[in-house]
């Protein structure tokens, strides 16, 4: 019997597909494993029961990535789950961008009650008056799960569309329109276009990588909407390009101190994947995983680990293995097997950057000794007798 604690509410669609194996629990450290979305765990103790923490949606910067790889814990998101629900929101975004419609919206409310205000909207509404997007060049940095179909559907509003993605994967790479223009750099897309739309995760290369540098090579006027992360935009160098008009419009779906009373930024309350869809999605995706590997053994969509599947044991026994990746791992738990002659019939060893799973299939189940020997191995994190 596995215990689950929720650190958020979890929609009902995902957590109706525990299985009887499983009970939610009240006490976080009795849990093998936790569900979260936003709830801050930087700051929490982790029980040695604990195995895995799924994060319902893409984004994993409220949990202490590297000390749960330390302790033996894997952590999972859901990319793409809730994918359609924060391309739909750039969408708007990007209407809200190139039409003054919040600021137009907003001067109504002010004229509210007055006894002409029918009069007042015909004479005063060219003050918020726009552009359509028809024929308009965009620019999306990043083509995955978001970024590919939202440059898809701008094409098909009629937009320019131009694309960059070093790390593009095939099946996004097929799934693109043949008609957006893929560059080799983020310059060339800063230096092209008249909206700029960032889809890219938050890496070194990344980060604030809309600076007072970036911002002087682009057009005067541009919009940039930020749907991704809010540290991709260095909020100062907006602030002053929101100021000049050299950028005419930020959009951005993480408001901070700066952003929720900057001039020209429409500052969005993190709604990307507020929908009850995406939630569901995430939910369902969240779950499915930690059965996965709670069950088998096998890891996908883990930030922490690699991902590593040998799907169901058809053998007599399995044991998994967390541990540092360090040379000869692999050969020190084969010769842990064989000197208490057991005989392994399948192997699966992956590793990620400082981190590594093996996964054995044996030929019996193993004994208590060949297990304890497993976790006295130089790296070893965490070893699980799956069967």
């Amino acid at each position: 019997m596995f215990q689950v604690n929720y650190l958020n509410k979890i929609s009902p669609k995902g957590t109706a597909l525990w299985t009887e194996n499983y009970r939610v629990s009240e006490r976080i450290e009795d849990a093998d494993a936790l569900l979260v979305r936003s709830a801050a765990m930087h700051d929490m103790v982790f029980s040695p029961n604990l195995l895995a923490v799924a994060r319902a949606g893409a984004g994993v910067n409220n949990i202490p990535l590297d000390r749960c790889a330390e302790q033996g814990i894997v952590v999972f998101n859901t990319p793409g789950a809730n994918a359609r629900s924060v391309m739909e929101l750039t969408l708007c975004g990007l209407l809200l961008g190139c039409r003054d419609i919040v600021g137009g919206i907003e001067w109504v409310k002010s004229i509210a009650g007055t006894a002409d205000i029918a009069k007042q909207v015909e004479k005063g509404k060219s003050q918020f008056a726009g552009h359509e997007i028809l024929g308009q060049k965009l620019g999306v940095v990043g083509l995955g799960a978001v970024g590919g179909p939202f440059a898809n559907a701008a094409r098909k509003l009629g937009m320019q569309v131009y694309g960059c993605d070093p790390f593009i994967s095939i099946d996004a790479a097929w799934h693109l329109d043949s008609q957006i223009h893929r560059v080799n750099s983020r310059e060339e897309i800063f230096a092209t276009c008249d909206v700029i739309s960032l889809h890219t995760p938050l890496l070194e290369d990344t980060k604030k990588m809309i600076n007072g540098e970036t911002i002087g090579k682009m057009k005067d006027g541009v919009i940039i909407l930020n749907f991704a992360r809010d540290l991709l935009v260095d909020d100062d160098a907006m602030a002053e390009a929101l100021a000049s008009g050299k950028v005419k419009r930020y959009i951005t779906d993480f408001p901070n101190e700066k952003t929720a009373k900057m001039p020209g930024c429409i500052a969005i309350p993190h709604l990307g994947a507020s929908t009850e869809e995406s939630e569901d999605n995430c939910a369902k995706m969240a779950v499915t995983q930690i059965m996965n590997y709670l069950e088998n053994g096998n890891i996908v969509n883990s930030v922490n680990f690699p991902n590593c599947d040998m799907g169901i044991c058809a053998s007599q026994g399995r044991i998994t293995i967390l541990h540092k990746n360090i040379p000869n791992s692999l050969g020190r738990f084969t010769t842990a097997m064989a000197g208490e002659n057991v005989n392994i019939a399948g192997l699966m060893n992956k590793s990620r950057g400082e981190y590594a799973y093996t996964m054995l299939d044996l030929d019996h189940k193993p004994s208590e000794s060949v297990v304890e020997g497993l976790r006295n191995i130089e790296g070893v994190l965490r070893v699980r007798v799956i069967k």
